[in-house]
């Protein structure tokens, strides 16, 4: 089966509809992956049938957890992980990208332009010197940092009422209990991702 196959049937799995549009530019996108992993090394997962799963299916199983939230903040990003297959889904979402490396934020923008992601801005910052009027509906990390780092450097970005979600493997009992007073976890979701033979976890965090 192609890629473009594969992508069907894991976006079937996971009960996402997405436009043919849309499901191109998610596979062109992995193909600039492995275009810049050529020179960049942006991601250590090479082969592309292994990026659909690790990657894409890995960021688009967050979509249903993200409610009607109209922007998002994607710490850490890399190589756009799990932004860009979020932004692509849902155009409407406004997503912002930051990393402290140079080479990822270049990466990043060229995704912007050559997908035409009006709704994509690429961030060249560590996070915790970074500032947003009226904060982030959404702030996400997929490989930042444990979760008190994460919630610690990206607290003042939460606009009010907002979420942070990180997306972990295995349960993270101890990262959970040495969270601050001011970090309540919501909730702990099971991801279940197509083609991916990993327990993938969505910690839901609330600040106050």
């Amino acid at each position: 089966m192609n890629l473009a196959g594969a992508l069907a049937c894991g976006l079937a799995a996971l009960d996402i509809t997405m436009p043919a549009a849309a499901q191109a530019s998610q596979i062109r996108y992995l193909e600039l992956i492995e275009q810049w992993n050529k020179v960049h090394n942006l991601t250590a997962v090479t082969d592309p049938e292994q990026m659909l799963s690790h990657h894409l299916f890995d960021s688009l199983a967050v979509l249903p957890y993200l409610g009607a939230a109209r922007s998002l903040l994607d710490v850490g990003s890399g190589a756009g992980l799990p932004g860009i297959p979020l932004a692509i889904a849902r155009q409407e979402l406004a997503v912002t990208l930051i990393d402290s490396s140079h080479k990822r934020q270049s990466f990043q923008q060229q995704c912007k332009a050559e997908l035409g992601l009006a709704n994509v801005k690429a961030i060249h910052s560590r996070v915790e010197d970074f500032t947003a009027l009226g904060g982030f509906d959404i702030i996400i990390s997929r490989a930042f940092s444990d979760l008190g780092k994460f919630v610690c450097c990206a607290r003042h970005l939460c606009g009010g009422g907002g979420r942070m979600l990180a997306m972990k493997g295995l349960f993270p009992h101890q990262e959970i209990a040495k969270l601050p007073n001011w970090a309540r976890v919501v909730e702990v979701k099971l991801l279940k991702v197509p083609s991916l033979d990993a327990v993938r976890h969505l910690i839901e965090i609330e600040i106050s």
